[in-house]
């Protein structure tokens, strides 16, 4: 990476996420393009300094634009950072590949598991484009957008296997508001924010049947320790998910109202159907796509995931609610560890 020009970055794509994290390695000094599917947006942000679908309020900095134009926005590109839906990846990388250069390293933003493959996002990234691990870099922590866009402050993990590539990015988002940290644990990053939104949901369900502060606390607790159980029989280290990518984004997703998963959980506790939650919500809620396909991991590594089962049949509409407040606590008692 040159030491002669600002540090380039390209941010797909302009949603609340994307747009949220572009601003940090702009405050940080970075050249940063969001890339957009709609020319409307780009325009808005590249000319006004506003995202008017997302953060209409908000002054983006001024060395922060966007273009529609994939081939534009990886022009030099020294951090390609994704933030899409997991589970179009694959696909749009297979059309982004040609244009990303031969040291970019690529940044994960997305918290999601592939549903016919069980993928995690670094390895459908590895697979999509021949970008070796070394170049691979996951970013995690509890990150809502709406606090990161006004400056709130806030902290996330780096994981990628290359320690001088994590700490280049971690330098080159690293501001007065956000303090990234540093990891070489992928997996253990890359399962506790997948898994995390499958616990949120369970919360948000328990919110919106009235359940109270202590069924909430129970299932946080009770959901670290079976995404603790998951990561570490897929390679994972304990401590990282006791750290700001595990335990840190697990009680932000489930305690904020601006999580998307919570809240699509706290409208199925209130009674809606799934196909209701859904058309409410505008946004994607990686949880409700990927709690099979976490499920289908933890069989395969025969690692119990009672609450994981349990949204994850609900979901498929196989069993009430009620039944499913009877599933999890008529299990067998036993010891905490």
């Amino acid at each position: 990476m040159s030491q002669h020009r600002a540090v380039r970055a390209a941010v797909f794509s302009a949603g609340s996420w994307g747009t949220a994290f572009a601003k940090v390695p702009a405050d940080a000094g970075s050249d940063v393009v969001l890339h957009a599917r709609r020319g409307e947006i780009a325009d808005a942000i590249t000319t006004r300094h506003r995202n008017p679908a997302y953060f209409p309020d908000i002054d983006l900095p001024p060395n922060l634009t966007a273009t529609t134009d994939p081939a534009t926005a990886l022009d030099g590109a020294d951090y390609l950072v994704l933030s899409i839906p997991a589970q179009t990846l694959r696909d749009n990388l297979a059309a982004w590949a040609p244009h990303i250069g031969p040291r970019t390293v690529i940044v994960s933003l997305m918290k999601g598991i592939e549903q016919d493959t069980g993928k995690r996002a670094s390895e459908v990234i590895a697979e999509a484009t021949g970008v070796p691990a070394s170049r691979i870099a996951v970013l995690s922590g509890p990150n809502l957008a709406r606090e990161i866009v006004t400056g709130r402050p806030a902290a996330a993990t780096i994981a990628c296997p290359d320690q001088e590539a994590a700490r280049r990015l971690q330098t080159a988002c690293n501001t007065s508001y956000f303090r990234p940290y540093t990891s070489t644990d992928v997996i253990g990053c890359e399962l506790g924010g997948a898994v995390k939104n499958v616990i949120a949901l369970a919360v948000g369900i328990a919110t919106g049947m009235g359940l109270g502060h202590n069924t909430a606390a129970m299932l946080i607790t009770r959901g670290l320790a079976e995404t603790t159980r998951l990561a570490t029989a897929l390679g994972a280290h304990p401590a990282t998910l006791a750290g700001l990518a595990g335990l840190g984004d697990l009680v932000a997703t489930c305690s904020s109202p601006l999580s998307r998963n919570r809240t699509f959980g706290t409208h199925l506790g209130a009674g809606m159907t799934v196909a209701q939650a859904t058309a409410v919500t505008r946004q994607t809620t990686e949880g409700v796509k990927s709690a099979q396909a976490i499920l289908g991991l933890a069989r395969d590594r025969q690692v119990e995931m009672p609450i994981t089962e349990v949204v994850a049949a609900l979901l498929r509409e196989k069993v009430t609610l009620d039944e499913a407040v009877a599933a999890l606590m008529q299990r067998p008692p036993k010891p905490e560890r």
